[in-house]
This record gives structure tokens, C-alpha cells and sequence, in this order.
């Protein structure tokens, strides 16, 4: 059993904790409220931010000292909306929202997941009709073997998920969030993963 706080209280947080529940974790969700997400991280082995990306980089290092010897599972993508609410544009273009939390946060160990499919896939990927694929990319091997455990416990099969490297990584998976509204008008919400075809 891992102790794990969840930042944001939306679908993506809100399925995020009851499959960990599920999956026997101690899971705290913190909402907005002042000084509900800085004790869920005060007491938690491991942080998940599934807050807006558009504002995880403030909120997140407002909360430096509670996030020191952590590990951040950032499953957010920064990005604005278009007209009709869906992704348009990157916020960090030459960089990734996970890489600027790394870089505001020295003393956390970030590792970013879970952001390149539609939010139900996230807790049950055995039930798309192919295999998807879940990428991690971080620079504390310890911490990625951690996430690691935890997408097992999520239904990841150890062939689904593969370790990109080093925390830079995680701007070209970020940057797949640009194909998402384009898949969403064609086909609605359909659950969907961005996988690589072997």
C-alpha cells in the first residue's frame, strides 16, 4: 500500500482514485480549497497532479517545500482551448509542462504518464480493442519504477508500458495532445490511446 495525494478533483483525478482505492492505496484528493492540497501532499509517498495543465506549474511550486523528497505523477498537458473548449496549442512548445516542473521543483522527482489518452483509458486499458501503449519519462529510475507499480495496479501490462528516458521526453508525448482534438471531432469521445504499432 502506497499513500498517495491526488491534486485535482476532476473526471481524471476523481477515476484516478478509485482505481488506486480499488487497488488497495491510501488516496487522498485535494480540491482547491487553501491548504487542502499542501497537507494531501504533506502526507503522501506519492503526488499525482491531475490539475488543469494551463496552471499546474503555479500551483505546483507554491507547494515546493511539501513536494521536497516526492514523487510528482504529472498526467497534465498545458495547453490552451480552442473555440469549442478542446486543446489548441501547446503552452511550452519548445519545452513540456513536466520539464518546468522539474526544473521549479529540483528537489521532487517528477515523472510524467498517462497524458496521451482520453482520461477513462488511464484506469482500464485492457478494454480497448488493441493494445495501447503508456510511456514514462523522468530522470529518477526509482521513481519510474514506482509509477511503474502503479500503472501494473491501474490494468498496464508490463509490454504496454515503455520508458522513454530522461524527463526532456516528455515533450514529445505532451505534444500528442494535439492530435486529440482532431480524433475527438471525428469520431466524439470514444476512449482512445496513442500507442506504437510493432
Amino acid at each position: 500500500m502506497t499513500t498517495i495525494a491526488i491534486l485535482g478533483n476532476g473526471r481524471v483525478g476523481g477515476n484516478l482514485a478509485s482505481a488506486l482505492t480499488r487497488a488497495g492505496h491510501e488516496v487522498t484528493v485535494a480540491d482547491r480549497t487553501p491548504g487542502a492540497t499542501a497537507a494531501a501532499a504533506r502526507t503522501a509517498r506519492i503526488v499525482i497532479n491531475a490539475t488543469p495543465g494551463a496552471g499546474s506549474l503555479e500551483r505546483l511550486t507554491a507547494l515546493r517545500e511539501e513536494l521536497r523528497d516526492k514523487i510528482l505523477v504529472d498526467v497534465s498537458n498545458a495547453t490552451t482551448d480552442g473555440p469549442d473548449g478542446l486543446p489548441a496549442d501547446l503552452i511550452h512548445p519548445t519545452s513540456s509542462l513536466a520539464e518546468q516542473l522539474q526544473e521549479a521543483l529540483p528537489e521532487t522527482r517528477v515523472v510524467k504518464t498517462l497524458n496521451t489518452m482520453l482520461y477513462p483509458v488511464m484506469t482500464a486499458p485492457a478494454t480497448l480493442t488493441q493494445a495501447p501503449d503508456v510511456f514514462l519519462s523522468g530522470e529518477d529510475p526509482q521513481a519510474k519504477q514506482a509509477v511503474r507499480e502503479l500503472l501494473l495496479d491501474l490494468g498496464w501490462r508490463e509490454e504496454w508500458i515503455t520508458d522513454l528516458g530522461g524527463i526532456q521526453t516528455a515533450r514529445a508525448t505532451e505534444a500528442a495532445i494535439l492530435f486529440v482534438p482532431h480524433v475527438i471531432r471525428s469520431n466524439g469521445f470514444t476512449p482512445f490511446a496513442i500507442s506504437i504499432a510493432r
